[in-house]
């Protein structure tokens, strides 16, 4: 397959490659959750590729153990990473990643894991990925893409020299591309709530566009298998957002719902983050925070979910001040 038609194909399908012709300040990685069904183990895995200003190139792979609280940054040559044209197939050595299946072979992380059940992102020609008409735009500073919002899990990972069996648990898997990631963020996700394939995703972000930026935002609830979205591009409205040291409010509005979000924070260890494509920015990540939702109709004025989700991860980062200006 050429490089253009696995460009164009990216085009509508946002989990696949997108750097077929990019040689400077570009990045693109993927993010995979993983947990087991005990909840005793959380892991975060990321690969992708890096490339600076000057046309220096790295690909990568990052491992979060989310209940240890450590992180550790896994460097490979740029020649390393192969993307396939066709599909969501990456391979970085050993290592493989697709939207069903994932393989390591990193010094203290081996193992083969096998996904089912998927909830994958619903695709259409004028809204392919969770971005809606943004998606289109040419110059955003950073592209997102949820691959799947649920999954079930059959494996087993040896980490650290003990095998860990993950069949039974559940994962999550999102991406990202583009320059740099915003200069502020707030991040969160948990599928661990009371009730099984249920799954919640939010961030909001400092978006450059134009001449100018904006504050805006995406919100995913996958609730007993019906998609909602919350999203600047949906007309829904940011009402509220306060945060400190221990907790984040916020509260979303569109037509129908309004949707209440209380996180308890945790403590994170440290990621690598894309400034001007290479891996050069620190942000860290909890996967012990606890998500609190509740959704009330407004029609009715009826309350039709209220749960808290466990392993949430959770990132704040950058000046965020600036996304108190979100009128």
């Amino acid at each position: 397959m050429s490089k253009i038609t696995a460009y164009a194909k990216a085009f509508f399908n946002h989990e696949n490659y997108h750097g077929w012709f990019k040689k400077r300040a570009f990045f693109e990685g993927w993010y995979y959750k993983i947990v087991d069904k005990t909840e005793n183990f959380a892991i975060a895995i990321i690969p992708g590729i890096a490339m600076d200003a000057e046309g220096n190139k790295q690909s990568f792979i990052q491992v979060l153990d989310g209940k240890n609280i450590t992180a550790e940054y896994f460097k490979f040559d740029a020649i390393d990473f192969k993307p396939s044209g066709k599909k969501f197939k990456i391979r970085i050595l050993e290592n493989s990643f697709s939207s069903n299946r994932l393989k390591l072979d990193l010094p203290k992380v081996k193992g083969l894991l096998h996904f089912d059940e998927q909830f994958l992102w619903p695709k259409k020609l004028t809204a392919p990925g969770i971005m809606g008409w943004y998606s289109f735009v040419p110059f955003m500073e950073c592209y997102h893409q949820v691959v799947s919002l649920d999954f079930n899990i059959t494996g087993k990972l040896n980490i650290n020299n003990r095998e860990i069996d993950f069949t039974g648990g559940r994962g999550y898997i999102e991406k990202d591309w583009g320059r740099s990631f915003p200069s502020s963020w707030i991040w969160m996700q948990s599928n661990h709530f009371s009730k099984p394939q249920n799954s919640f995703k939010f961030s909001v972000a400092k978006i450059p566009f134009l001449t100018g930026a904006f504050v805006g935002f995406i919100c995913a609830f996958l609730m007993d298998g019906k998609l909602l979205k919350f999203a600047t591009y949906t007309g829904a409205k940011l009402k509220k957002l306060q945060f400190d040291d221990a907790h984040i409010n916020i509260i979303l509005e569109d037509k129908k719902h309004i949707l209440t979000i209380k996180a308890d924070r945790a403590e994170g260890a440290e990621l690598a983050s894309p400034v001007l494509g290479f891996m050069e920015g620190r942000v860290k990540e909890s996967m012990n925070a606890v998500i609190h939702l509740k959704l009330l109709e407004k029609e009715t004025n009826t309350v039709i979910f209220k749960d808290s989700g466990r392993n949430g991860g959770l990132e704040i980062a950058g000046n965020t001040k600036e996304l108190l200006n979100f009128d």
